[in-house]
C-alpha cells in the first residue's frame, strides 16, 4: 500500500492553505497513493489569538474539512488530516487541535483531540503554551482500515510512549504523528523520539510535518523544522522529506509489523512493579 506525506508550509489563511492541500492531494492520487496524510494544523498556523478567532470555525461549519472530505470521496483515498485547528462550544473559548481520518466515501470513521499540550520555554525567545488557546483531549482513538489499525496521535504527544505502547497492545499497527515540530526540538530531538516509538511498540510511524517560515497577516510567523519521516517497525528511516514542501511516498508492508514483533516481543513483556 501505497502512503503519500504531504510537506507544508501552512499560513494564517485557511483558504490557501485548502488550495495547496487539494492540489497535493490530487497529485499524490495520481501517483498511486492510497493513504495520503497531512500535517498538524494544516488549516491554519497563527500565533493571535484574535486572528484565529476571526477564522477559525466550529467542526460542523468547518470548510476546510467538508472540501477535504469531498477531495478524499472524489480521488477515492484514505486521508488522515493530521490536525486542524477548530472552534469548541467550551465556555473558556479554547480550540480543538483535532485529526480526523476520512475514508474513501468522504466519511469521518475517527476524531482525536491532541492529549498532550506543548508548554514549553525552548529558548529565552521561544516559549509555547499551547494550553492557553487549546484545550487538551482526553481519549486514545484507533482508526481501522484495511492496510492496519492506525493509531493516533499529534505532535507533542510523541514524547509520551506510554500512550503509543497502548496504542499498540490496543491493535495498531500504524502511528500517525502529524506535527509543527519547533525547528530548535526538531533538531534536537524529532527522529530519535520517532524510531524509538517504533521500535518500542513494532509499528510503522507515519509523521507528516510544517516546514519553514509561515507566512502571518496577524502576529507572528513561526518556524517549523519539516523533515517529515516514515519510520519502519524495526527502527528504520523509510523516507526524509527534508526541509521542502512536497510529497514523500513510501509503501507500507504490513508483514514487517508481524516480522519486527516476532523478532522482538516486547509488547507481551509487560511486568508490574512498585513505584520508587
Amino acid at each position: 500500500m501505497k502512503a503519500a506525506l504531504l510537506q507544508m508550509t501552512s499560513s494564517d489563511d485557511p483558504e490557501a492553505n485548502l488550495a495547496g492541500m487539494l492540489g497535493q492531494m490530487r497529485e499524490a492520487a495520481a501517483n498511486g497513493a492510497e493513504f495520503i496524510l497531512t500535517p498538524e494544523v494544516c488549516n491554519c498556523v497563527s500565533s493571535s489569538r484574535s486572528h484565529q478567532n476571526a477564522v477559525l470555525r466550529l467542526e460542523h461549519e468547518d470548510a476546510t474539512l467538508a472540501a477535504l472530505q469531498d477531495g478524499a470521496r472524489d480521488l477515492g483515498v484514505w486521508l488522515l488530516i493530521g490536525s486542524l485547528a477548530l472552534k469548541t462550544q467550551d465556555p473558556d473559548g479554547r480550540f480543538a487541535n483535532r485529526s480526523f481520518m476520512i475514508n474513501p466515501d468522504g466519511d469521518i470513521v475517527a476524531r482525536y483531540d491532541k492529549i498532550h499540550m506543548f508548554d514549553v520555554q525552548v529558548t529565552p525567545e521561544e516559549t509555547y503554551r499551547e494550553s492557553d488557546g487549546y484545550r487538551p483531549g482526553d481519549k486514545a482513538v484507533l482508526a481501522e482500515t484495511p492496510f492496519g489499525v492506525v493509531g493516533m496521535t499529534i505532535c507533542y504527544d510523541v514524547r509520551f510512549p506510554y500512550l503509543h505502547r497502548e496504542l499498540a497492545k490496543a491493535g495498531a499497527t500504524i502511528l500517525t504523528v502529524p506535527a509543527a515540530f519547533s525547528h530548535v526540538t526538531g533538531a534536537a530531538h524529532w527522529e530519535t523520539l520517532l524510531r524509538a516509538r517504533a521500535i518500542e511498540t513494532g509499528c510503522y510511524v507515519l509523521a507528516p510535518a510544517q516546514t519553514g517560515t509561515h507566512p502571518a497577516k496577524r502576529g507572528q510567523g513561526r518556524r517549523t523544522y519539516g523533515h517529515s519521516l516514515v519510520i519502519s517497525p524495526w527502527g528504520e528511516i523509510l523516507s526524509d522529506a527534508g526541509e521542502e514542501t512536497g510529497i514523500s511516498y513510501v509503501d507500507l508492508d504490513p508483514n514487517a509489523v508481524a516480522q519486527a514483533r516476532r523478532k522482538v516481543p516486547s509488547l507481551t513483556h509487560d511486568r508490574e512493579f512498585d513505584s520508587p
